[in-house]
């Protein structure tokens, strides 16, 4: 297998927020340290998404998940770069023709984290209090448990979220946990909220690499980071994801979990506006963890009825 050199570098394409370059980088050396390679053998390729783009509207009246990833896929596709790094919980369930996903590096802690420029806590937020987020999902599980605060839509990077706390536009905002502990920022204030309270958006902590489906020497390569317990929970949540036609303008969230060979998988749907929500769970072998998704996905569905996801 031909290795990449610093006169023909592996070409890496991220979004160019300081959390999606931290990414990129912890891939690079990942991948350096696998084969033993400086870092000069690989370049950073930033490319400006329309998600990062367009930022004074909400990400469902824009387009949806594919947002982030489309004009990074593009280049793949043009041959401009030859992997893509992406935060899985922005990743639609269906890639482009010519590209594959199945390169996941160790998953971060997948709870979000409530971020008030004050230290407080969820539960101590007085009533009516603002709450900023661009999240429907963290959005509807907020009014379903705290019908009393106001939410207000809040995009932007981390950094951009905190100046708009500091600028009083909310009184808190929701941060997911792993991307505040890869950037190494422990000046955030953040108190983790445990799973049990807010599930996570699927694939929320993982970090996914995109390839050309015909490149076997990218293949090869990616096969050496690879994390297979990451993978195996990633298969279970996406598909329970795919089965609900998942977007930015539906509240579901997932997790799954490997414990003494099993997996555990929780779902959850919301009404959007939060009044009413749905849960259950399915445990079973990690080989039947897809199967396992789709299952729970029919049976929620089942419970939920037509208009379920109604914008309201």
């Amino acid at each position: 297998m031909r290795m990449p050199d610093p006169q023909t570098p592996l070409k890496i394409g991220t979004r160019g927020s300081p959390l999606a370059l931290a990414q990129a980088n912890e891939t690079r050396d990942r991948l350096a340290a696998a084969f033993n390679l400086p870092h000069e053998a690989f370049q950073i390729v930033v490319i400006k998404t329309t998600g990062d783009r367009v930022l004074d509207r909400p990400l469902r009246e824009i387009g949806g998940k594919g947002l982030f990833t489309r004009e990074i896929e593009d280049a793949m596709l043009s041959g401009d770069i030859d992997i893509a790094v992406h935060s899985m919980k922005d990743m639609p369930t269906v890639q482009p023709e010519g590209l594959t996903l199945d390169c996941y590096l160790p998953r971060e802690m997948p709870n979000d984290a409530f971020v008030a420029l004050d230290g407080g806590t969820l539960a101590a937020l007085p009533e009516g209090s603002v709450v900023g987020t661009s999240s429907l999902r963290r959005k509807a599980q907020l009014l379903h448990r705290r019908p009393d605060l106001k939410v207000v839509e809040f995009r932007g990077n981390v950094q951009t979220r905190l100046k708009k706390l500091a600028d009083g536009v909310a009184d808190a905002t929701f941060l997911a946990m792993a991307g505040l502990n890869r950037l190494g920022d422990d000046a955030v204030p953040r108190a983790p909220i445990p799973v049990e309270d807010m599930l996570p958006a699927v694939a929320q902590g993982a970090i996914g690499i995109e390839r050309r489906a015909d490149d076997d020497r990218v293949a090869g390569m990616l096969a050496a980071i690879h994390d297979g317990e990451t993978g195996d929970r990633l298969a279970a949540e996406r598909a329970f994801l795919a089965r609900l036609d998942g977007s930015c303008e539906t509240p579901i969230a997932g997790l799954a979990v490997i414990a003494d060979g099993r997996l555990h998988l929780r779902g959850e749907i919301l009404r959007t506006d939060g009044t009413e929500a749905l849960a259950d769970a399915r445990e079973g072998t990690v080989a039947d963890g897809p199967e396992m998704g789709r299952d729970l996905a029919a049976a929620l569905l089942s419970r939920a009825g037509e208009g379920f996801f109604d914008w309201r």
